[in-house]
């Protein structure tokens, strides 16, 4: 935390960590229950329930700030596109992904996308970042893996109690 605030703690928004760390907790949902998707559902059935149910959570939104936008062909020919490019392929190719690699493998696989957005902003959007920030993607990268790699070999064994003397015969 200390690296996101630049060194400051304090000048960290509270609000802004809180929303982090929900945006955390719900990025291991959707890769916990999307392996569970995967596992019940054949092919991508589980998806377009999913996709079919987001829509329609999402419907009254659109419609009441849409409105008559809406209806316009060019309009719903960008959003059909849209959706395709950034709902159904990326999330067609995770569950496809899920299928074949350990939960684990997955989650730090899907760990790495902030250095990849970090990387194609430099790329591509010419973003410059400083050491801190730099490094602070890549503690990400590394705490996801670390976390993965400990679980994998079972975790830290809890210490041994030693046994009472009314337990020994």
């Amino acid at each position: 935390m200390p690296l996101l605030g630049q060194g400051r703690v304090a000048a960290l928004d509270p609000l802004g960590v809180g929303c982090a760390f929900g945006a955390a907790v719900f990025w291991a949902a959707y890769i916990l229950l999307s392996a569970r998707t995967g596992a019940r559902f054949p092919k991508v059935d589980g998806l377009a329930l999913a996709m079919a149910a987001a829509a329609l959570l999402t419907l009254p939104l659109g419609v009441g700030t849409g409105r008559s936008a809406l209806l316009d062909p060019v309009a719903l020919g960008l959003g059909a596109v849209v959706a395709g490019l950034s709902s159904v392929l990326p999330y067609t190719l995770e569950l496809r992904a899920l299928r074949r690699l350990a939960t684990p493998t997955f989650a730090v696989l899907m760990s790495l996308g902030p250095a990849i957005a970090a990387l194609a902003g430099y790329l591509v959007l010419g973003q410059r970042f400083s050491l801190g920030q730099a490094l602070a993607v890549g503690l990400v990268v590394t705490a996801s893996a670390g976390a993965v790699w400990a679980a994998s070999r079972g975790g830290p064994t809890p210490p041994r109690r030693p046994r009472s003397a009314a337990g020994r015969s």
